[in-house]
């Protein structure tokens, strides 16, 4: 091993102040001396009379490195002691035109480069706090019995006025630092692994490994080790060494191939524990977490904005509740009313006064606010294909047709629009066992106690603990195969988290809670942010499956973190595409994603859309059919779901009794679950 003592003087390049280019090179010679005594570097105060300034280096991380850099450090240390005053301030009360001093003479005898004058009064903050804790350790505290000796400045130190020494001894030896000092003692004592380092540090350290050690890839764990070794390659300190042995153990493990690393959980973090918060170990001061593990920035929020959040959040809450409270006052009026119809009218038949409406009216009667989380959906897109369609049948037809033609067409189209089942009618449909004893249930035990279902998903399901509700209204709208909203889907997917346990399939498939990433759910940012972090608690291999509503329409966007794929399935028939807003999330999810694991990853992530699902046969039941997408994904070990969707004709719609398999088994764990 090459010590710092044996390793050859690395040359230094110079610049003239009349040329841009390095001119020659020379090395570094201690000036000889007979003691350490104190630096005055009288070299680098010949070069400024000649006008020829050093050039510091920079390392990879931007911290400066080599010859000329240390130099630099030596010289600031000289300024700082010299030109600044010895009191009892912070460096912040220290005057501007002091500051000026330091960086103009600095700036007039090297070429600083990166950082500049910050970096270089930075410095100077530092060197002149070590110079008055040297002054303090060394030459005051240890002769607080012998004030006489305190009388004089130190011989070293000949620069020090003794009216400024007075006043700082003095300071040192009252209460109040006498306080300050203690705790700062106990604080040092803590340290447990103290590095080797001289002026170089870390980023000089590294540098000299670097041209000592050719072809070996030198990590922080390799730094942090190094930088406690004695001159003869020991490590002294006993609980130094065993943290040693440790990372050299840990190395040998991920040489092998044995144990993986990712993103800042590396081998000085597995050693070492967690990083303190803001700082990372083994690399120097000034360097961030963010900055060393390209870890994406976190997003700022202002107070003010949380205040307004929280203040939404409660008036949506309170909203809600109102509407329930109101909806079931309205329902007992009504059942009042009805009950003195049938007392005054014979034979009388409650339905008389129910309005007829079509499937499309009752999409607009639904949609005043509900449960936050369970916006309705109903896909206003099977209108669209329908027009399409008519579109279609006109092409190549004459514009120039009478009156009577036109008439017979357009009876000809409503004629096939009812034989082509376009808009299906559900109140015939007979309703699951389990659920027909579950909605009897709720109409005439919860719902005239005014209680609202909830329960807990637990934090395995989506990444978090969170309790949800449902209302009288979900149950009613889900038996009768209306609309259903972000709840209903929320709860059935922990239904298929039981399935997954018990298949042990939990490190295949996740989820993601549709209620958090669907429309009007936070901004774009925050809800790529909880992609994002649910990715981030897997090893890649798992896919997730996140039902997503962008407005009126359930999807499913199935991701796969490691490929870099997302599989999008839609219940509509014809050919459908993700909306863009989904698409961006997606995309900047697997980007954040990619920048914690440290991976450069795709330009684009890969979008493949699955056009072999089966198709809804109106525009209510896409919330029913993505249930059905998952329950048939997860109930293949294999997860060949790319092959069963990907190609061929589209399919029939869902036999009605797969959709009552789903409708059960919810049904089903509701009842078992519900407090």
């Amino acid at each position: 091993m090459v010590t710092p003592q044996d390793k050859p003087l690395k040359k230094m390049k110079f610049v003239s102040s009349a040329e841009t280019e390095p001119t020659n090179t020379t090395t570094i010679s201690e000036d000889s001396k007979s003691g350490r005594g104190m630096s005055t570097m009288p070299r680098v105060v010949k070069r400024k009379l000649q006008k020829i300034k050093p050039v510091v280096e920079y390392n990879k991380r931007g911290k400066g490195c080599g010859p000329a850099h240390i130099e630099m450090q030596s010289y600031i240390g000289v300024l700082a002691r010299s030109k600044v005053p010895l009191v009892d301030k912070k460096w912040a009360e220290i005057p501007k035109d002091i500051k000026e001093q330091i960086w103009e003479a600095v700036d007039m005898a090297f070429v600083v480069g990166q950082g500049g004058k910050t970096s270089v009064l930075s410095s100077a903050a530092n060197k002149w706090k070590d110079f008055k804790s040297t002054l303090t350790r060394h030459y005051i505290l240890p002769y607080i019995k012998e004030r006489e000796k305190l009388s004089q400045p130190p011989e070293v130190y000949k620069f020090i006025e003794k009216a400024e020494w007075d006043a700082f001894v003095a300071s040192r030896l009252s209460k109040e630092f006498e306080y300050v000092h203690s705790q700062h003692s106990q604080i040092r004592e803590k340290l447990e692994y103290n590095h080797r380092l001289s002026r170089k540090g870390y980023a000089g350290l590294e540098d000299q490994l670097e041209e000592t050690m050719p072809g070996v890839e030198i990590d922080r764990s390799t730094l942090w080790k190094k930088a406690r070794q004695d001159k003869h390659g020991n490590i002294p300190d006993p609980k130094v060494a065993e943290k040693a042995k440790l990372i050299d153990e840990l190395q040998k493990q991920v040489a092998e191939g044995s144990l993986s690393l990712t993103g800042s959980n590396d081998v000085l973090t597995l050693a070492l524990g967690p990083e303190h918060p803001g700082r990372v170990q083994g690399v120097g001061a000034g360097i961030s977490p963010r900055q060393f593990f390209n870890l994406p920035r976190p997003q700022r929020i202002k107070f003010a904005d949380q205040l307004k959040e929280s203040v939404r959040i409660v008036l949506q809450e309170e909203t809600k509740k109102m509407e329930a409270r109101t909806k079931q006052l309205v329902e007992a009026e009504r059942e009042h009313l009805l009950s003195q119809l049938s007392h005054l009218i014979p034979n009388f038949d409650p339905s008389m006064l129910k309005p007829k409406t079509s499937p499309c009216q009752n999409q607009g009667l639904e949609q005043s606010p509900k449960n936050p989380m369970s916006d309705k959906a109903s896909c206003s897109g099977a209108d669209t294909i329908k027009e399409e369609k008519k579109e279609k049948k006109n092409e190549g037809k004459k514009e120039d047709k009478n009156d009577e033609e036109k008439k017979e067409e357009k009876q000809d189209e409503e004629k096939h629009d009812e034989e082509g089942n376009e808009v299906v009618d559900y109140s015939n449909v007979e309703v699951p066992s389990s659920l027909q004893s579950f909605f009897r249930y709720v109409e005439t035990t919860l719902k005239p106690q005014g209680k609202i279902m909830t329960f807990n998903i637990e934090k395995e399901v989506f990444g978090a603990d969170r309790s949800t509700f449902v209302l009288h209204e979900d149950i009613t709208q889900f038996a009768g195969m209306e609309e259903i909203g972000a709840t209903v889907v929320a709860v059935y997917m922990r239904c298929l988290y039981d399935r997954l346990r018990e298949a042990n399939m939990c490190s295949m498939v996740g989820f993601i809670d549709p209620a958090q990433v669907s429309a009007n759910a936070g901004s774009l940012t925050d809800r790529s942010r909880i992609v994002a972090s649910r990715l981030q608690k897997t090893d890649g291999e798992q896919i997730f499956m996140m039902p997503y509503n962008p407005g009126r329409h359930w999807v499913l966007l199935i991701v796969k973190a490691k490929r870099e794929t997302v599989d999008f399935l839609d219940p509509l028939p014809g050919n459908r595409v993700v909306d863009e807003e989904g698409k961006n999330i997606m995309n900047n999810a697997l980007k954040i994603y990619n920048s914690h694991i440290g991976r450069p990853g795709r330009k684009a992530p890969i979008w493949k859309t699955l056009p072999g699902t089966p198709k809804q046969p109106s525009s209510v039941e896409c919330g029913y059919y993505v249930m059905r997408f998952m329950r048939d994904i997860i109930m293949d070990p294999s997860l060949e779901f790319e092959k069963k969707f990907a190609k061929g004709k589209e399919q029939a719609p869902y036999p009605q009794a797969a959709i009552d398999e789903v409708r059960n088994e919810w049904a089903e764990f509701v009842c078992l679950h519900m407090e």
